[in-house]
C-alpha cells in the first residue's frame, strides 16, 4: 500500500490542517527509523509526528504510565499499587473513587504486553514502515466525512470513544477492534497536545485506508458531498 500517496490524497480531499499520523507496532526496533530523542508522552508523540517528525519509541522513551500500558510496552502488573488501583487519579479529579476507575478500565482497550518492543510514528505521507493505525486530528465535518466514507460501501459503523486515554481509545482500540474509531480525546491529552475546543479525533485501521480514500473520491461526485 502506498501510504505516501494515500496520505496526500486524504489530506487534500478533506482539507486537513493537521498531518495524519502513521502508527506502527514492531516486535523489533526498526532499522530504517531513528529512535526518539528523550522521553515524551504517547499523545505528545502524536503531536510531534503531526509536525513532521519520524521516529520510533520504546518503553525507555515513554514518559506516561498509561502510554506504556495501553500501547503494550509494559504490563500493568509491573506498576505500583496506587497505579494498578487507579487511586492516583482520584485527587486529580478524573474519577470520584477507585471503584469508578476500575469499572472504567473494564471497558478500556490495551495491547497485550510482551509482544511488541517499539512503536513508530510518522506523518502518513512520509511513512516508510508498516503502518497499523492512522490517527487524524480534524474538525467535526471532516470526521463526519471519514465516517461516511467508511460506511459508503460497507454500511459499517465506527466506534465512538469516550474519555479513555487516547493511547487506548485512538490507538489500541482501532488496532485491536479493526474499526474506525472517533472521539474527543481525554483531558490530559488535549492539554498536552494544545488542542483547540473544536478539534476531534478519528483513527483508521491502515487496512481501511485505500478503501476510504477511494470512497471519498467517488463521494465527491455525489450531490451531498460535492465541493462548493
Amino acid at each position: 500500500m502506498d501510504y505516501n500517496v494515500l496520505g496526500e490524497n486524504l489530506s487534500e480531499m478533506l482539507k486537513l490542517e493537521n498531518e495524519p499520523v502513521a502508527i506502527g507496532w514492531s516486535v523489533k526496533e526498526p532499522k530504517n527509523v531513528e529512535k526518539e530523542a528523550g522521553k515524551s508522552r504517547f499523545c505528545a508523540k502524536l503531536k510531534k509526528a503531526m509536525q513532521g517528525e519520524i521516529f520510533y519509541s520504546t518503553l525507555e522513551e515513554e514518559e506516561c504510565m498509561g502510554g506504556a500500558r495501553y500501547s503494550g510496552l509494559k504490563d500493568m502488573a509491573e506498576y505500583p499499587a496506587n497505579v494498578q488501583s487507579g487511586a492516583f487519579m482520584v485527587p486529580r479529579g478524573l474519577y470520584k473513587n477507585i471503584p469508578a476507575v476500575q469499572r472504567s478500565r473494564e471497558n478500556e482497550t490495551y495491547i497485550n504486553p510482551g509482544i511488541f518492543s517499539s512503536v513508530a510514528f510518522s506523518p502518513l505521507k512520509m511513512a516508510e514502515f508498516e503502518v497499523d493505525v492512522i490517527f487524524i486530528l480534524c474538525n467535526a465535518k471532516q470526521g463526519m466525512e471519514i465516517l461516511h466514507a467508511n460506511a459508503y460501501d460497507s454500511g459499517e459503523h465506527g466506534l465512538g470513544a469516550d474519555a479513555a486515554p487516547i493511547c487506548s481509545s485512538m490507538a489500541a482500540t482501532p488496532y485491536m477492534a479493526g474499526k474506525v474509531t472517533y472521539g474527543f480525546g481525554d483531558v490530559g491529552a488535549r492539554q498536552n497536545m494544545g488542542l483547540t475546543p473544536e478539534e476531534i479525533m478519528v483513527s483508521i485501521p491502515a487496512s481501511y485506508l485505500s478503501r476510504i480514500v477511494s470512497n471519498l473520491e467517488e463521494m465527491r461526485t455525489k450531490v451531498l458531498f460535492k465541493e462548493e
